[in-house]
């Protein structure tokens, strides 16, 4: 008969039984734990074979045995298979024989360990101690065919077998209710799962939306950008070209500068000579009304330097830092006459420090008048004079006077 035109349940050459068959007791005695051999699956007794094969070989490694063994595919379900390879292996054939091959191969390094065990309390004691531990099959079949395992020893380790596979059916219907409860719980995050993709999908296509408007912000930018840089290089080209068309302008613009510098310094003066003629003019009014003897009581006014004594400058620049802003007219008028050309700077008041320099490398002789200048322009005069060798004369008294006398000592050492 084809294998495959046996009825369910058998095949050639072997029938297999109901599940009585599984505990059947065997015709070979029980182990007295007094050889020295290992003992082979079907001299165990008729109990062992079920939680044996049962829990030492998986339902794959069965039906790949049986079909190497009987040459061909078993047709019986689960469950069958399990009941004819236990009462096949009851007895020594080609299965069996089959089985503890595979058997000892499986569990190869836990026979080695076992096999340190020379006394049914110790090994009764490796047992306790593997019994918890993750290779409970191995250890259940080194157990069983080691030479020292008695009868007590096996009916306990069937015992302790029998009742951990309850435990672990109980366990199994746990394990279904829950995978249950993590099936629906799987399903529900399955339609979030769908939600939150959605709306990553409208986000992701938005994010490129906007990413595209962005890149043609910045194309367009670039562009006017690039359009800016060659109208600036044009305005370039034509501004070196209006430079090159207008010799010294450079010179021409300092010049304009030094011009509206020089006018807001006459506009100053003006200022202050009108100040100081306003001043000379409330003075003449207030000694004008008073009464003779008060009047001699008042002091002169200061008259000008007496035109005699005086200098000839050479139209040398004289630079005056410092004075009185009313006194500033009378001191051009001593330069000017004695043929020098005049310059000043106010030492710091409403002149930057910054354009002292300037005008110091403009003079020829200096006067300082030291009462009325800043530290930092006194210093500034003295260290320029120092370095370049021009004539100083520092004057403590702010007054016509005080310059005459200058003006007459630089004429003498001159």
């Amino acid at each position: 008969m084809h294998m495959n035109d046996a009825e369910p349940g058998t095949l050639p050459g072997w029938t297999f039984g109901i599940s009585a068959r599984c505990c059947a007791p065997a015709a070979t005695e029980a182990a007295d734990g007094t050889g020295s051999r290992r003992r082979r699956l079907w001299e165990l007794s008729g109990p062992a074979h079920c939680p044996v094969i049962g829990v030492c070989m998986p339902l794959a490694a069965m039906r790949r045995l049986a079909r190497k063994v009987l040459g061909g595919e078993p047709v019986a379900d689960d469950y069958e298979l399990h009941c004819g390879m236990v009462a096949d292996c009851k007895q020594r054939g080609r299965l069996a024989e089959a089985v503890q091959r595979e058997l000892d191969r499986r569990f190869m390094g836990v026979l080695r360990q076992a096999a340190a065990a020379r006394t049914t309390q110790a090994l009764a004691a490796w047992w306790q101690a593997q019994s918890t531990s993750k290779d409970l099959p191995g250890a259940l079949w080194a157990t069983l065919t080691h030479a020292r395992c008695s009868a007590a020893l096996e009916r306990l380790v069937l015992g302790q077998v029998h009742m951990l596979q309850h435990q672990v059916g109980m366990a199994t219907r746990v394990e279904l209710a829950r995978f249950d409860a993590l099936i629906d719980e799987n399903a529900v995050l399955t339609r979030d799962r769908a939600g939150i993709q959605q709306r990553c999908t409208r986000l992701a296509a938005e994010h490129a939306e906007r990413c595209e408007s962005l890149q043609s912000e910045v194309l367009r930018l670039r562009g006017q950008h690039m359009a800016a840089q060659s109208h600036l290089a044009l305005l370039n080209e034509d501004l070196r070209a209006l430079r090159d068309a207008v010799p010294g302008l450079e010179s021409r613009r300092a010049l304009s500068e030094r011009c509206t510098h020089q006018n807001d310094r006459i506009t100053l003066l003006q200022r202050a000579l009108q100040q100081a003629q306003g001043d000379i003019e409330r003075l003449q009014s207030v000694v004008a009304s008073l009464s003779p003897a008060t009047r001699a009581a008042v002091p002169a006014p200061p008259e000008e330097p007496a035109p005699a004594r005086t200098t000839d400058l050479a139209q040398q620049a004289v630079l005056c830092v410092g004075g009185r802003t009313a006194s500033v007219p009378i001191y051009r008028r001593l330069v000017e006459g004695q043929g020098g050309r005049f310059l000043h700077h106010d030492g710091g008041e409403e002149q930057s420090s910054a354009q002292l320099e300037s005008t110091l490398a403009a003079a020829d002789l200096v006067i300082c008048q030291a009462g009325c200048v800043s530290h930092n322009a006194y210093w500034r005069v003295k260290d320029h004079c120092k370095r370049t060798g021009k004539r100083c004369v520092f004057v403590e008294t702010p007054s016509a006077s005080s310059l005459q006398r200058a003006l007459l000592e630089i004429g003498t050492v001159s």
